[in-house]
């Protein structure tokens, strides 16, 4: 999934897949049946690879021609035996940089005045891959659609989805990658042929994050391993976000309860309300509700989460105390309602992180 020494190729251009042999595997037997499902719904969390593989499944495809799938008899090829396009193929080459003219990938685009990317799938974009999918294919085989996250669709592009489903074209395949799939209609997941992608062992991410961020540290990599729970992508993101160090001021600050030092919360604070620094915010957030969480699954098994960073477990332990399960549901339910009501409201980020703080410290004085 990675290039060596470099940052990860983005899906549509990255050659390699780790990981995802049976997922692979089930792809390319059903091409090779000859009974190939017009739609698949390729599920997992967030950076595990959904997307590379679906780029790599349509490559696979589109490079097939106007082949079928079927089993040849009497000296006819062999089927295929892998997914994998070589990078020097032109096929790949038309797919990476977008050129291809029997791919069609829908996404959220770009909002140019935030300079980020929209919270959701316009509908107009959707309604593309009608039209897309019926003309002929341009090189006499497949026509491909790659649906990047799907679960920001809204009722009217699931319903323009639903009603291409309905009524597949011949030689039409789409492609929906969603780290959601149950927020979607059942009526688009009984159409599609599912397909679960799970979270890539820490071995996998280890490598990974040594290809893509050479830089780091093999403690810092495997505390980002362990914060990433089986996603490369919210490893890198962590670490081009600063989110470790963010994550080990945080715990600091936890291990103060009940008497957290204002001085150093409002200097936390701080730093992550500095305008440029939504990034930091976000992860920083993130990072705290995905803590809380943690410890209630922990506490519900009897447990102390396992520690990410050092003195973690001697954190957790005492904030938890005599406190039972109760107590931290509520505190994590509270914190989680707190920061969705900052991002759909605005509010200050400065007051919305020492209010978490806040009660964090109150659930530990109690």
């Amino acid at each position: 999934m990675a290039g060596e020494g470099a940052a990860l190729a983005l899906p549509r251009g990255n050659p390699d897949l780790l990981g995802h042999d049976s997922a692979e595997r089930t792809l390319l037997d059903a091409w090779n049946s000859g009974r190939l499902p017009h739609a698949w719904l390729i599920g997992g969390v967030p950076g595990i690879g959904k997307a590379t593989l679906a780029y790599r499944f349509a490559r696979f495809v589109l490079a097939q021609g106007a082949g079928t799938g079927e089993a040849g008899l009497f000296g006819a090829p062999r089927p295929p035996a892998s997914l994998a396009i070589a990078a020097s193929d032109p096929t790949f080459a038309r797919v990476a940089s977008g050129g291809h003219g029997d791919l069609l990938t829908v996404e959220r685009p770009m909002d140019e005045k935030k300079g980020r990317l929209k919270r959701d799938i316009p509908v107009d974009e959707v309604r593309r891959i009608a039209p897309f999918l019926r003309l002929t294919a341009a090189e006499g085989g497949w026509r491909v659609v790659v649906l990047d996250g799907a679960e920001r669709l809204n009722p009217a592009g699931q319903n323009a989805i639903l009603k291409i489903l309905e009524e597949p074209p011949a030689r039409a395949l789409l492609l929906v990658v969603t780290e959601n799939p149950g927020g979607l209609l059942p009526t688009i997941r009984s159409r599609c042929r599912k397909l679960a992608l799970s979270p890539l062992s820490e071995a996998v991410v280890l490598d990974l994050l040594a290809r893509a961020r050479p830089d780091i540290g093999d403690a810092d990599r495997h505390a980002l391993a362990g914060l990433a729970e089986g996603s490369i992508g919210r490893a890198i993101e962590l670490a081009e976000a600063g989110g470790l160090d963010l994550y080990r001021d945080m715990v600091g600050l936890f291990g103060q309860a009940p008497r957290i030092d204002m001085v150093a919360a409002h200097g936390f604070a701080d730093r992550l309300a500095r305008r440029g620094n939504e990034a930091a915010y976000e992860v920083a957030a993130e990072l705290m509700v995905w803590w809380l969480a943690r410890l209630v699954r922990a506490l519900a098994r009897g447990e102390v989460p396992a520690p990410v960073v050092p003195g973690e477990t001697e954190v957790a332990s005492r904030l938890v105390g005599e406190r039972g399960l109760e107590r931290w549901v509520e505190v994590w339910e509270k914190v989680t309602r707190l920061f969705t009501r900052a991002e759909a409201a605005n509010l200050d980020r400065k007051q919305v992180v020492l209010n978490a703080l806040l009660t964090l410290e109150a659930a530990a004085a109690a």
